[in-house]
């Protein structure tokens, strides 16, 4: 017998010797691989904007508070904090812990991502969500300094951030990766380069081991975190393959353990074939067409409605959808907090056959009708739910002459497009990330820039907005926010289509999946069992 057999059988007898005996047997190393849909931008957190990037950045980076399994914000890098009377300052305690490269995370790294994320400079596109802290707004737009923004490091371990109104949003908008701090010492050594694996740092529970562009990502355990010993999966591949019928095909296949956001037209089969693994859920967001209101004819507001009513919602969310999603008329999604009820457009409860002809009489007023026909290029990007949903509302606008082109580009191109306004009408989607009607409204403000895709702007709502930041009684903030949803609604620059489920597929031997209204699943609180 060989050497290498008989340690072989050694090994096996004192395995199963120790399996009797109780002791613990070393596992092999845990991996979670997602279908994540999108190839990211960047890792840099102040240069995100898409969900499928928050799961990555949400791994890596871990703000003041974080979402629990359910998607409410809990402490997270801040144990604690207090409140001002007035609301206006928050106080926070910043706990012991380090970046992955073991050098600790302290207020001065909060204080400056904040400075640098609102800096003109940087260009960072999400920047407007930080508005409400006090001279946010003004250092973004080159009015104020860096020492003048509201957010001071007291010394290592506080930070103090003071508002410019009342923002009972603030500790769920903390958790968005807009306000995650970066290592200050490595970015101002590297620069624009920082994010590379042999550079970055990160202080949430895993850290970059690899990044290939539109191959995967992957994390690793950070053995940092300051709850890493809790944390029970230790590596983590997100792939941002967006065909989502080849993901389920390599799902089944064993390839794959989670996928995001599966194709509506797979409903039928899945609950036949994959039962346990199809998991729908109420999802606060808004899936809709923003139109380009500074490129003619859709500057005509009147084009902009007729476009908006000639769509049948409920025939896309009964025929093409099929997974319970709600038809929209409103920029906020019913039941969001802090917000009696949504401004529904006024012709919300007309008959079909009623809005199609309102739709023929404001398209002929525009100019078009009598064999003349509005030609529209309709943009979305690659995924088997917004070709069916694009076709349809074609079909659905040939009712009122207008002659649609369809046009398909990957995420990451389409959004870009939207950003420069290079489109006509275009599809996208927006899902709250803190549970509050001004995270869907501000989308509209004139200085949201290039999240305001269709470039609309309204003195009127604008200054309402603004009334709405500093209005510190809910119910009357909730009055001055209905009055510039409805003004919006009125405008049409954007068309609602319908309200969010989340649909995604999780293999079962994920365990401590849970429903969560923001579809946020942090990898953290999840377990595999093989």
């Amino acid at each position: 017998m060989s050497f290498k057999s008989r340690t072989g059988k050694i090994f096996s007898a004192l395995t199963l010797t120790l399996s009797l005996l109780g002791a613990p047997i070393a596992q092999a190393d845990t991996t979670l691989r997602i279908g994540n849909q999108g190839e990211p931008a960047s890792l840099d957190p102040h240069f995100l904007s898409g969900d499928w990037e928050n799961r990555i950045a949400g791994d890596l980076f871990m703000g003041l508070t974080t979402e629990d399994p359910e998607g409410n914000a809990i402490p997270g890098a801040a144990e604690s904090w207090t409140v001002s009377d007035d609301g206006l300052v928050y106080t926070f305690k910043i706990r012991d812990h380090k970046w992955s490269d073991g050098q600790p995370v302290t207020a001065q790294d909060f204080e400056y991502a904040m400075r640098r994320i609102l800096l003109p400079e940087t260009a960072a596109e999400y920047a407007s969500l930080l508005y409400i802290i006090k001279n946010g707004e003004e250092l973004n737009t080159g009015k104020a300094k860096p020492e003048d923004l509201g957010v001071h490091a007291l010394d290592d371990k506080t930070l103090e951030i003071t508002l410019k109104g009342p923002a009972p949003f603030l500790i769920s908008m903390l958790t968005h990766y807009t306000a995650f701090p970066v290592p200050k010492h490595i970015v101002e050594k590297y620069g624009k380069d920082w994010t590379k694996k042999e550079h970055i740092a990160t202080n949430g529970p895993y850290k970059l081991v690899e990044w290939l562009p539109n191959t995967h990502v992957k994390v690793t355990k950070n053995e940092q975190f300051w709850d890493t010993a809790n944390v029970k999966i230790d590596n983590v591949i997100f792939y941002p393959q967006e065909d989502a019928a080849a993901l389920i095909k390599r799902m089944r296949a064993g390839e794959i353990d989670c996928i995001y956001k599966f194709p509506s037209g797979q409903i039928d089969w899945l609950r036949q074939n994959m039962p346990e693994e199809t998991k729908i859920a109420p999802y606060l967001g808004t899936y809709y067409y923003p139109i380009n209101t500074k490129r003619a004819p859709f500057t005509d507001k009147r084009i902009r409605q007729a476009l908006s009513m000639a769509i049948d919602r409920e025939i896309i969310m009964d025929k093409v959808l099929k997974t319970g999603e709600l038809p929209a008329y409103s920029m906020v999604p019913p039941g969001t907090s802090n917000y009696k009820e949504p401004s529904y457009v006024t012709w919300k409860s007309m008959p079909m056959a009623d809005r199609i002809t309102k739709a023929k009489e404001l398209m002929k007023e525009a100019g078009y009708g009598d064999g003349k026909n509005l030609k529209v290029q309709l943009r979305y990007n690659t995924d088997d739910n917004h070709k069916r949903i694009a076709i349809a509302v074609a079909q659905m606008w040939k009712k009122i002459g207008v002659e649609t082109e369809l046009f398909n580009s990957e995420v990451k191109v389409h959004y870009a497009e939207l950003k420069q306004g290079n489109f006509e009408v275009a599809r996208a989607g927006w899902v709250a990330d803190y549970n509050d009607p001004q995270n869907f409204l501000f989308l509209l403000e004139s200085t949201s820039k290039s999240l305001n895709y269709g470039n609309y702007d309204n003195p009127d709502y604008d200054k309402l907005m603004e009334e709405a930041y500093l209005e510190s009684d809910l119910k009357k903030r909730a009055q001055i926010m209905g009055k510039a949803e409805a003004i919006a609604m009125e405008d049409a620059p954007i068309i609602p289509i319908y309200y969010y489920v989340s649909k995604n597929l999780v293999s079962t031997k994920i365990k401590g999946w849970k429903d969560a209204i923001n579809d946020t699943h942090r990898t953290r609180w999840l377990s595999i069992e093989n």
